[in-house]
């Protein structure tokens, strides 16, 4: 028989309240207030922090506080990493970020979904859909990623996207939702090759 916790990242319908699950998003918490907490002279506290929210034994991204999320562990971090002020990541499913994924302030990413009829939704079941963004991504201020979305490497989300579907490798998409409005070319390089 699965856990809850083993169900939530199956995509499977689990009970969120379970102490095993609430266990976990007590101690995210606790870590995030704790490095939301920090002043800007405490770097090392701050990735000592990270590193055991998110589990790294690698490079540490860097992240603007106030930062929030559900589990932290279900979040797979490329190098290079940037998260601006005050963005969420709700983890109940897998988030898989790529190398050097720029992230504007405000951006949330959103795994967690529930049934669309109310009577299914009165269950307090819910599930996640996992999100999955590429290298050399850049999400624009104040964007949402919504459940099972994929981003292809390189592209741009402009600000104020609300992601609801896959977006291909790059290209600049925008909107409400989120449209592809062009794909990205050589003749968008600002600074010569290196």
């Amino acid at each position: 028989m699965k856990t809850e916790r083993e169900k939530m990242l199956a995509g499977e319908f689990y009970f969120a309240g379970d102490p095993d699950l609430s266990a976990r998003r007590l101690r995210a918490r606790t870590l995030f207030q704790a490095f939301n907490r920090t002043g800007e002279d405490e770097g090392e506290r701050r990735a000592e922090l990270l590193r055991q929210l998110f589990n790294l034994t690698g490079k540490v991204p860097w992240i603007e506080p106030p930062f929030y999320c559900d589990y932290g562990e279900n979040i797979h971090l490329g190098e290079n990493v940037f998260f601006n002020f005050n963005c969420i990541v709700l983890d109940v499913a897998e988030v898989f970020i790529g190398d050097r994924v720029l992230f504007a302030s405000n951006v949330q990413l959103y795994t967690a979904t529930h049934p669309v009829h109310p009577a299914d939704r009165a269950t307090f079941l819910e599930y996640g859909k996992p999100i999955r963004i590429g290298s050399d991504v850049w999400v624009g201020g104040g964007s949402v990623v919504c459940p099972g979305v994929t981003i292809g490497d390189g592209s741009v989300i402009g600000a104020g996207s609300v992601v609801t579907r896959d977006i291909p490798p790059m290209v600049v998409a925008v909107g409400n939702p989120c449209r592809v409005l062009r794909p990205i070319t050589e003749a968008d390089r600002v600074m010569p090759p290196r």
